[in-house]
C-alpha cells in the first residue's frame, strides 16, 4: 500500500463532518452501529485493507490492522456524551479557525487526524487501530480487548483531545464512582419520629466522613456529587443515596480510598449501609509516557506534556506497564460542554505527529 505524503486539512474536515453528523451517544446501540460503520468506511478508504466491526452489549467497536508483528496500538473511541438532538442545536461548522459540533474535540477530531497521519506513511505494518464504543461510560465491554492489544503491541498512542493549550497528556489520575445506599426506617415525623431511623441524618454523617478522605496535597480528590433522600415532608426518610467522584494519582491512594469506603459504618442505631464502587480506572503514571513523550519532543520541539485529572482508556494500558502517550488528538477544548471546539490550523501538525511517532516506535528495537 503506497500513500501520498500530503496531509489535507480539507479532507480531514470532510471526514470529521461525516462523523459528527452521525450522532453517537454512548449506550444508543443503533446510533453506535451507524457511527462504527462510518468509522470503518473512513479507515478502509484512507488506509486500505478491511476494518472489522465488533458488536457488543454497549455498542459496536471497530478494529483495523496493518498486518505484520503488532508494534503500536492507536486507540480511540467514537461514542460521545451528547444526547441525540444535540446536532440540531449545535450543527457541525467551521468558522474563525475553529470547528464546532458535538464530539469534535472529544474525540472525533483526534480520530480523523490519526487516520490521516497514518495514511501519509508508506508502510502501515505493525499498526493496530481500535476505536471503541463505550469509553465515555467506563469501557466495560472494550477493556479486555484494549488490554490484550496493548500487551501485544507494546506501545499505545491515545488520540484523545490535548490538554489545555495543546499539551500532550503524560499522566492521568485514576478515577471511579462510589455509591452509598443507606437504609433507615420510615416513621411519621409528627406522631412518632423516634420510631424511625433517619436515613438523611445518617447520610449527613457519611458525607462528612467521605469528604474527610480528601487528600488534595497528594492529588487525591473525593467529592460527594449527588445525594437523594426522603419521600415527603412529614415522614422520617427511610432511604438515602450518595454518589461520590474519586480521583487519585497513585495506586497507594487507590488502595487507601477503597479501603476507607469499605470501612464505613453506620452512625445511627438501626441504619444500614451498602457501599459499592471502586477506582475503576487505575492511575496512568508519568513514567509510562516518558519514552514516547521524548520521541514526541524530538518530532515537535517545544511540545508540552502535563498530568491531568480526567481518565481515558490510556489508564488501563499504562497500568499494565505498556508505554502510553495520551492527548495526541485535537487541539481545542470544551470536552463534554456546549462550547466544545477544535483548532483547525493544528490538525495537520497533530496528524504528522501521530505518523512520526508510529515510525519512531517501529524503528526502535522492542526490548
Amino acid at each position: 500500500m503506497h500513500h501520498s505524503t500530503e496531509i489535507s486539512t480539507e479532507a480531514m474536515l470532510a471526514d470529521l463532518r461525516r462523523l459528527v453528523e452521525i450522532e453517537s451517544p454512548s449506550r444508543d446501540l443503533e446510533a453506535l452501529e451507524e457511527s462504527a460503520t462510518a468509522v470503518a468506511a473512513i479507515l478502509e478508504q484512507r488506509l486500505g485493507g478491511e476494518a472489522a466491526l465488533l458488536p457488543g452489549d454497549a455498542g459496536t467497536h471497530v478494529r483495523w490492522s496493518g498486518g505484520g508483528t503488532p508494534r503500536v496500538l492507536v486507540l480511540g473511541h467514537h461514542d460521545t456524551v451528547f444526547p441525540k438532538g444535540t446536532l440540531a442545536a449545535r450543527p457541525f461548522r467551521v468558522a474563525d479557525g475553529h470547528a464546532t459540533g458535538p464530539g469534535v474535540f472529544d474525540m472525533l477530531g483526534g480520530l480523523v487526524q490519526a487516520v490521516h497521519g497514518l495514511a501519509a506513511l508508506d508502510d502501515l505494518s505493525g499498526v493496530e487501530i481500535l476505536v471503541t464504543a463505550d469509553e465515555e461510560v467506563g469501557s466495560g465491554t472494550s477493556r479486555a480487548l484494549i488490554e490484550e492489544l496493548a500487551l501485544e503491541c507494546g506501545a499505545v498512542l491515545v488520540c484523545e483531545g490535548s490538554a489545555e493549550g495543546g499539551g500532550l497528556k503524560t499522566g492521568r489520575k485514576g478515577c471511579g464512582t462510589f455509591r452509598l445506599d443507606i437504609e433507615g426506617r420510615a416513621a411519621h415525623a409528627g406522631l412518632e419520629p423516634a420510631a424511625g431511623v433517619n436515613a438523611l441524618v445518617e447520610a449527613a454523617h457519611q458525607v462528612l466522613a467521605i469528604a474527610a478522605m480528601n487528600r488534595p496535597e497528594v492529588g487525591t480528590t473525593v467529592t460527594p456529587t449527588v445525594a437523594t433522600a426522603g419521600t415527603s415532608d412529614n415522614v422520617v426518610p427511610a432511604r438515602a443515596t450518595v454518589l461520590v467522584d474519586v480521583r487519585v494519582e497513585s495506586s497507594g491512594e487507590k488502595d487507601r480510598v477503597e479501603a476507607a469506603f469499605a470501612a464505613l459504618t453506620p452512625h445511627l442505631a438501626g441504619a444500614r449501609l451498602d457501599v459499592r464502587g471502586a477506582v475503576s480506572r487505575p492511575p496512568m503514571p508519568e513514567s509510562a509516557a516518558a519514552e514516547l513523550f521524548a520521541m514526541a519532543q524530538r518530532l515537535q520541539p517545544g511540545i508540552e506534556g502535563r498530568s491531568v485529572g480526567g481518565g481515558s482508556d490510556g489508564n488501563f494500558t499504562a497500568a499494565l506497564g505498556v508505554p502510553t502517550l495520551d492527548g495526541l488528538g485535537a487541539v481545542g477544548g470544551g470536552a463534554h460542554a456546549d462550547h466544545e471546539y477544535l483548532v483547525v490550523d493544528a490538525m495537520a501538525d497533530r496528524a504528522r505527529l501521530v505518523g512520526g511517532l508510529v515510525t519512531a516506535i517501529r524503528d526502535t528495537p522492542r526490548n
